[in-house]
């Protein structure tokens, strides 16, 4: 399913303003101290510190100078980066915060955290799980989909990277290994999933390969010598390369990793289990709430939602129960597509009816436009809904936005919008590709991310569907609250699973009791809570947080409140942790108040 662009049609206006107020302020700014340029340093060196560590994150967004190559995850790559976080914590510590701008104050706070952060990672050695079925080395493939391919250097570095790939997958098996040792691994019902992903990578035709891909089309200016020349050396390195590494990979991990993972579900049966979750949780949320704390809210928000869904199934006149409803929901024919190409269509026109609306919503829309397109077939089967892959920070590459066409007859039209707005527009690409062109910012904060801001974001961009009157129809608007209870459930049953040994049926009995999803979405989403613990909480909490200070803002300011404005504050300076975000708001909502003394 080839991708449509689906340009912001009132975008480059906008965007053309705000270049010009940023190009103005900053002409408009004196010059940096020695004290501040140094800091500034600092910013740069690491940014291209940890590019050069994580090459496929610097190919995903740009970034060419290592295409080449494959991250180094040998344990004295990692020892030896340990230390150099280390060391930089050490000369962060020079830093007299009062001889900084507000702006570096809060640029230095947030730089220091992400370090802090990450060397709590590694203290956990959370680094020994490498591999789950939402992603890992069998299906890092799909980097290719993210990288332009233009001319031979393009195709010469992918297949370069080809070539190493056995010293990657080396290293990848020594890293499991010493999770076997450690007992640093994920349950056997998530980690069985990843075994037909390998086979997928396992082929007799190097032209079937998945990481093939790239030398099927070329652009018309390359000649037939240098198409042949290219395809050749490409399937050489599938065929020497790539094959036998996964041919040896899946025969350690069916008879030796596989049978080692857990029988049970829940992070809290390794090392230091109930502390890494406390971590994570901390890290995903940015707050301090406990795993209880969380429980509880998620256990209110599942009774407050129920009240609203009874309230939607009572609109549409429907006799009977509300699980009556959801089984209704699930299995009515009229609430799904056959095909899958319709269903693809039908989310091209969803993403293309709200574009028009966002300038009721918003001052300022990015330049960078997106696209929508299929997740790939041979992860579709394990993978959630929908996802967003965020644009090349050089404009290379367009933000996409990819839906699951496997088993149309799953997916029903009700959750499209809720879904798209989340994903696309308002959500996910507006809110990443605004922050990536924040030019003023250091660039670990315009591509980098706090979970609970930036899905916090996605999900309260679904509630703004009813501000651009998204929701005509009652089932769309069952939809979003679907989702709001799906975000409210993944806070009692991630915590279930993982602080309170809940079992993983008892998690998507929970799930099913509460909720439409079809049951292949719920097993899904429960696999990924078990794969990634503490991550899904993020969601609803952060929603929750902007939800609160937008009504916040609305009281104190009354008729004053602008929505446009207020979204301008929450977005304006890229993501930031939920108690950052909290001051920002509460410092503009003081900053208008002068203002209303004088109307």
């Amino acid at each position: 399913m080839r991708s449509t662009l689906l340009t912001l049609v009132v975008s480059g206006l906008c965007a053309l303003t705000s270049a010009a107020q940023t190009s103005a302020q900053k002409s408009s700014q004196p010059p940096q101290s020695p004290f501040t340029q140094r800091l500034h340093h600092i910013f740069e060196s690491e940014w291209n510190y940890d590019m050069e560590q994580d090459p496929a994150f610097a190919s995903e967004l740009g970034d060419r100078r290592w295409n080449m190559r494959w991250e180094d995850v040998s344990l004295s790559a990692i020892r030896s980066r340990q230390q150099h976080y280390v060391a930089l914590l050490e000369e962060l510590k020079d830093f007299d915060r009062a001889q900084l701008s507000p702006a570096d104050q809060l640029n230095l706070q947030l730089f220091q955290k992400k370090y802090e952060e990450r060397l709590q990672w590694y203290r956990f050695h959370l680094y020994l799980v490498p591999v789950n079925q939402m992603d890992g080395i069998q299906s890092i493939n799909q980097l290719s989909d993210a990288l332009p391919f233009q001319s031979a250097k393009d195709y010469e570095d992918w297949t370069a990277r080809m070539k190493a790939f056995p010293a990657y997958m080396e290293q990848t098996i020594a890293l499991m290994r010493a999770g076997m040792r450690e007992k640093m691994m994920l349950p056997k019902v998530i980690m069985s999933r990843v075994l037909p992903q390998v086979d997928s990578q396992i082929v007799t035709d190097p032209a079937k390969s998945p990481f093939y891909g790239p030398f099927k089309e070329f652009p018309q200016s390359f000649s037939s010598e240098d198409r042949a020349r290219l395809q050749k050396a490409a399937q050489d390195a599938v065929r020497t390369d790539i094959i036998p590494s996964f041919q040896k990979f899946r025969e350690f991990y069916e008879k030796e990793y596989l049978p080692a993972c857990f029988d049970q579900v829940g992070i809290w049966q390794v090392p230091h289990g109930d502390q890494i979750y406390a971590y994570l949780v901390r890290r995903s949320t940015t707050t301090d709430l406990t795993p209880e704390q969380i429980h509880q809210i998620g256990l209110k928000e599942v009774e407050r939602i129920h009240g609203e869904m009874l309230q939607v199934m009572q609109e549409v006149g429907f006799k009977g129960s509300l699980q009556d409803f959801f089984k209704f929901l699930r299995t009515d024919p009229q609430f799904y597509y056959k095909d899958p190409k319709d269903l693809f269509l039908a989310y091209e026109a969803l993403a293309k009816s709200v574009d028009p609306k966002l300038v009721n919503l918003f001052r300022v829309l990015p330049r960078m436009p997106y696209g929508v397109e299929a997740i790939p077939a041979e992860t579709a089967p394990t993978q959630t809904t929908a996802y967003y892959r965020q644009g090349a920070a050089d404009g290379s590459r367009a933000g996409t936005y990819f839906v699951n066409l496997y088993k149309p007859e799953t997916r029903p039209k009700w959750e499209m919008t809720a879904l798209t707005l989340h994903e696309a527009v308002p959500g996910h690409h507006l809110q990443i590709a605004l922050a990536m062109e924040l030019g003023e910012l250091p660039k670990f904060r315009r591509y980098g991310e706090y979970t609970a801001f930036v899905e916090g974001w996605g999900f309260y961009a679904e509630s703004l569907g009813e501000d651009i009157n998204m929701y005509r129809d009652p089932y769309a608007k069952f939809g979003e609250l679907t989702y709001d209870m799906w975000r409210a459930v993944r806070l009692v049953v991630d915590t279930g699973m993982h602080s309170m040994h809940w079992d993983r049926q008892r998690a998507v009995n929970f799930f099913m009791q509460n909720a439409p999803k079809t049951e292949l979405d719920i097993t899904n989403e429960i696999d990924r809570y078990i794969a990634w613990p503490g991550q899904a909480l993020a969601c609803k909490i952060g929603q929750l947080k902007i939800k609160q200070l937008r009504a916040r803002a609305a009281e104190d300011l009354g008729p004053a409140f602008d929505l446009k404005e207020f979204h301008n504050v929450v977005l304006g300076s890229g993501p930031v942790p939920l108690d950052i975000l909290d001051q920002q708001v509460d410092a503009w909502i003081a900053t208008q108040r002068p203002r209303m003394a004088t109307r």
